[in-house]
């Protein structure tokens, strides 16, 4: 094998709860996480000279050691000894700095496509492994599908697969910084959490409702006190259409759940009309 093409799908959060600030900075989580057919698109391929070579269509970002992706590659040259060039074309449709994993979706494909070109043989709990190294959702993005994720990201149950569902995500003309959220987080003042069990129960029932009505982000306290914007969105979600709304991760980005197609499309449509978001786009679930 010479080249691979390979997706690398973005994910959205069905809850996400902050437990505890840990002494190492990083914070205990409970979150479920959900891939979705939006992703990017990787090439990689067999170049005669020993080195990396990066090439992506948007031009802010770093093709050198900066990128995740890059920096993968670097580490599993090194780590196997491989003395072959990589040539890596990065097209990117998820919007960077989302709340949607779009680096690390793109990071843990390049690990699969890695082991692939070069038959390395690697598990996966040895693709995670190296994926920790690089960023606490890349095991989940290796795993992919509907997961509980807990500790810092790390711990992951796979859980039955998410219902059928229409999701619209809407990216507002913002960028949010994940520290200064989890800094703002005051973890012991959280006055409403989300009701994992319940989403879970919902999950295994298949009841798309049933998860609506249980959907929930911790991290919304802060982000929308910050940028309103997240808030109007995700009221205007409900109001025209969709069943359920949520911001994803530390955002902006926002979601909506449809449980109809035309009604998605309508919702979309709707949040281009009122110029409510810089990317909209209309995807659905994808479960393994």
């Amino acid at each position: 094998m010479n080249r691979i093409n390979i997706k690398a799908r973005a994910k959205i959060n069905i809850s996400l709860d902050v437990l505890r600030r840990r002494d190492d900075g990083y914070h205990d989580v409970k979150m479920i996480m959900q891939t979705v057919n939006l992703y990017d698109k990787i090439n990689l391929k067999k170049i005669k000279s020993d080195q990396i070579k990066l090439q992506t269509n948007l031009p802010f970002l770093p093709v050198d050691k900066r990128n995740l992706v890059y920096k993968v590659v670097q580490y599993i040259k090194e780590e196997y000894a491989i003395e072959t060039g990589v040539f890596i074309d990065l097209f990117k449709v998820i919007p960077v700095a989302a709340g949607l994993a779009g680096g690390s979706s793109d990071a843990a494909a390049t690990i699969i496509a890695m082991n692939k070109l070069f038959d390395l043989d690697m598990t996966m709990d040895k693709m995670m492994e190296i994926g920790t190294k690089f960023g606490a959702d890349i095991p989940y993005c290796l795993m992919r599908g509907t997961a509980l994720s807990e500790g810092i990201g790390e711990k992951l149950t796979p859980l039955k697969s998410f219902p059928k569902a229409y999701v619209v995500i809407a990216k507002p003309n913002i960028s949010v910084s994940t520290a200064f959220v989890y800094n703002n987080l005051d973890v012991t003042n959280i006055k409403e959490r989300p009701d994992t069990e319940a989403i879970i129960q919902g999950i295994e029932a298949g009841d798309l409702h049933g998860i609506c009505r249980a959907l929930g982000n911790v991290l919304e306290t802060v982000t929308m006190k910050e940028y309103p914007v997240i808030e109007r969105i995700k009221t205007f979600m409900i109001n025209n259409g969709a069943i359920g709304a949520l911001m994803s991760g530390s955002g902006p980005s926002v979601y909506g759940l449809c449980d109809d197609k035309q009604k998605a499309y309508h919702l979309a449509h709707q949040l281009k009309v009122k110029n409510m978001a810089k990317f909209i786009y209309t995807t659905t679930i994808f479960n393994r």
